[in-house]
């Protein structure tokens, strides 16, 4: 939320008006210093002089098991002088004076985020559990209950007690500065708005999520080739056309922008770095927890952020995916080298439960596309996400592009999963349902059956997240309750694919993890080939007969 509020305020703020002038406040404890998403977070702060960011650390030594000295020994202020911050301490948290005095000194200070050491008791006014373990992760019960309520000299029978006075306190300080502040700068938005109206349509798109007129022209459209181009490069191309379209989008990789082909290179586009907070590159460094929470906090400030790593490295993420499905964020994370495309690279960098993972999480939009064009259809469908998170699956290796005038048009990705060929006459006798690489493969195989009389139909599925949100009746006119003869193929784990399969039905998935070898003889090793499906779809064809 600091790098949004330094990206904002470089784009709108204009002189005589700070649209956007606020700071970034954080507590954290004792545990949160020892997750290591603090150290990657607070150390790309650090580099990049944040100086619009203050956390307050509730140093109170407990945690759940007991003291901190059984774990958590280091010097936490060295640390934060050796990230690069300006690191102040409180000796006393009831001391309101000297709490007031560091956050004067943190809002004066230039070019370095500020670390405020605010020494606590927790359980404070509880005579038995003061400065213990059960403070922390147990209800204190209703006697000591009571005595914190007598050492406070509070009403020690009373519950949810709110004394007369205190509501019109708070409308007479909080409450008032705060109608006020947003007073002020709602006038200040207003002469903003007739001196600068196109900036301030900018904002008010942003502030409602929405998209800018235009936003998806120049899209590319890729003609028919055997040869094709990868899921990653198609994606390249997509980012460095919205990015010129959409203010506002922007994002990085966790150090993998090369390989991820998620840089942004058009002419203007830049680097974000403390003396230049108006680029649209972000380079979050090999900290991929910090970006996932990075890119979550700039969509709460209404930005449209990406980000990127590999397949493989997305577990380092998932909690901050998942929190962006529980807040209802339209945010975006790519992930490339979806498979066993990584060839050599062998089972350490081959994703194989990683979709499965993914797709089990409620409310976040997973796409796996078949060729470069669906690649773009999946970008037009995600820019016009407003309260869903999406991942975006990509090939390393180059997929056909297929002939679009002879099959179905990619944008069916928008439903999910679509007919991508049908047998002649629209009479399957058995479906293939693929996504990803594995699309070109299965169209290869119908053309096969085909070619032998077998009547089958080819299903992309790009997204089951997508595609179980349409109506039944579209449901059963991709895949009809009565063609229970199907083969899927995904380079995955068959963890789920029962759904689409049923009990009868052939799945050509991972079982295991893969292996290091190249990507032909990968393929031939666990079944990924034409001849494979064609084989398994003649098997279910002829046990329905």
């Amino acid at each position: 939320m600091a790098i949004a509020q330094k990206w904002l305020a470089h784009r709108y703020n204009r002189p005589r008006f700070d649209i956007f002038d606020y700071n970034i406040y954080a507590v954290c404890g004792d545990g949160c210093l020892m997750e290591g998403i603090s150290s990657e977070a607070a150390s790309l702060a650090g580099h990049l002089g944040l100086d619009n960011l203050c956390w307050v650390y509730d140093n109170n030594h407990i945690t759940i098991e007991g003291k901190t000295r059984i774990t958590f020994t280091e010097d936490v202020e060295a640390r934060f002088l050796a990230y690069g911050w300006n690191v102040l301490r409180v000796g006393n948290a009831n001391d309101l004076e000297r709490i007031e005095q560091a956050l004067e000194i943190f809002r004066k200070t230039k070019e370095r985020p500020t670390f405020i050491v605010l020494d606590s008791h927790i359980g404070y006014g509880s005579p038995h559990k003061q400065d213990t373990a059960a403070a922390h992760g147990e209800p204190l019960g209703d006697d000591e209950v009571r005595l914190c309520k007598r050492a406070y000299g509070w009403p020690e029978d009373k519950t949810f007690l709110v004394p007369d006075g205190v509501y019109e306190h708070f409308a007479a300080g909080i409450g008032a500065r705060g109608a006020e502040a947003r007073r002020k700068w709602t006038e200040l938005f207003a002469a903003y708005r007739t001196e600068y109206p196109d900036a301030a349509t900018e904002i008010e798109l942003m502030q409602r999520r929405e998209l800018p007129s235009g936003w998806d022209r120049n899209l590319p459209v890729f003609a028919a080739d055997p040869k094709g181009i990868a899921g990653r490069d198609a994606s390249g191309k997509a980012l460095n056309v919205l990015a010129q379209n959409i203010p506002w989008f922007l994002g990085g990789s966790a150090d993998l922008g090369p390989s991820n082909k998620t840089i942004l290179n058009y002419e203007g586009a830049g680097d974000f770095q403390a003396d230049n907070p108006g680029g649209k590159n972000l380079h979050f460094g090999i900290r991929e927890h910090a970006m996932g929470a990075i890119v979550n906090g700039l969509s709460l400030s209404k930005l449209r952020p990406y980000g990127a790593t590999f397949f493989i490295f997305s577990d380092y993420a998932r909690p901050t995916i998942r929190l962006s499905a529980l807040m209802e964020l339209p945010t975006m994370f790519i992930f490339t080298h979806d498979a066993m495309g990584d060839g050599e690279d062998g089972p350490t960098h081959q994703p194989v439960e990683h979709l499965a993972s993914l797709r089990a999480i409620p409310g976040l939009v997973t796409l796996r596309p078949g060729d470069a064009n669906e690649v773009i259809e999946a970008y037009r469908y995600i820019m016009q996400l407003r309260h869903e998170p999406a991942v975006l699956v990509l090939s390393r290796q180059p997929l056909p592009t297929l002939d679009r005038k002879k099959y179905a048009p990619a944008s069916g990705v928008a439903r999910g999963a679509y007919v991508l060929t049908d047998a002649p006459g629209g009479d399957p006798e058995v479906v293939l349902i693929a996504s990803g690489s594995e699309v070109s493969l299965a169209v290869e195989a119908h053309e096969k059956l085909i070619a032998e009389g077998i009547r089958s139909r080819v299903v992309s599925i790009p997204s089951w997240d997508i595609f179980e949100h349409q109506t039944q009746e579209y449901q059963d006119s991709v895949l009809p309750p009565s063609l229970v003869a199907r083969v899927a193929v995904e380079q995955a784990s068959t963890f789920g694919w029962e759904r689409y399969i049923g009990k009868r039905g052939r799945m050509i998935g991972m079982k295991t993890f893969g292996a290091s070898a190249p990507l032909k003889e990968l393929q031939r090793k666990f079944g990924f080939s034409p001849d494979s499906i064609v084989t398994a779809a003649k098997e279910q064809v002829a046990q329905g007969r």
